[in-house]
């Protein structure tokens, strides 16, 4: 999907994480739109890292002009790698996994700080990977009004699991700049490992107190953060 605005200027890429799909951007999407942005929204499959970077990919081709490339949760690891595009000029990391080369987001959760939250994720079946409902809302949403969180729940996409241990050949973030968005209320992923992901690739970090879910919660604070980014490459 995608939606112009501001010709010449950067395209906005917006790639949602895992149990989730692209329709919960809408709020900054609106954000974006409003400040005259140009946003592109993907809808990944979420079933292997592979087929969700293929499918940034397609988006990538398709936006005008220079992008800048937003991951939220396991879609950092998607923008991660599909960030090599010679098209994308920066990546934006909304409390999201940041993985190096040959790491999987497997292997940055088993790697969690002591203390650091369980998500709810319930055993796998055929394949795929869902969050307990009685405790996403706590987990993923506790700031996003209960209706919602509670509708998030029961419309949740299954996470394959060949995208959780999908592993990053080359990460974009070495040779990009990237801006980090810790969520400082996060039940998924610490914020301690929110912000020792975002040193390591030498992000410029922001920090929102706010659940997983910044990115509906907060969706102004999150929109300020994108806007941060395509300035800073507008003034490269």
């Amino acid at each position: 999907m995608d939606d112009m605005a501001s010709a010449g200027s950067a395209t906005i890429v917006l790639v949602h994480g895992g149990f989730v799909d692209g329709s919960g951007w809408e709020g900054v999407y609106g954000a974006l739109r409003a400040a005259g942005c140009r946003v592109s929204i993907v809808q990944n499959p979420t079933i292997s890292l592979a087929d969700d970077v293929a499918a940034t990919r397609r988006v990538i081709a398709a936006a005008p002009g220079a992008v800048i490339l937003v991951g939220h949760s396991y879609g950092g690891a998607v923008v991660t790698e599909a960030g090599n595009d010679a098209k994308v000029k920066a990546l934006v990391y909304i409390a999201a996994f940041v993985p190096d080369q040959g790491e999987s987001v497997d292997a940055l959760l088993q790697h969690a700080p002591p203390g650091a939250p369980s998500p709810p994720i319930l055993p796998p079946r055929d394949g795929f990977l869902l969050l307990d409902q009685k405790k996403f809302a706590a987990a993923f949403a506790a700031d996003v009004p209960r209706d919602k969180a509670s509708f998030m729940a029961a419309s949740q996409v299954p996470w394959g699991m060949a995208a959780l241990t999908g592993v990053v050949a080359v990460p974009a973030w070495r040779s990009k700049p990237s801006w980090y968005l810790v969520a400082t209320e996060d039940r998924m992923i610490a914020p301690a490992m929110q912000r020792d992901m975002a040193r390591r690739a030498g992000s410029a970090v922001v920090d929102v107190p706010a659940s997983h879910a910044v990115y509906i919660s907060q969706a102004d604070a999150v929109a300020s953060l994108i806007r941060k980014a395509v300035a800073g490459i507008a003034e490269e």
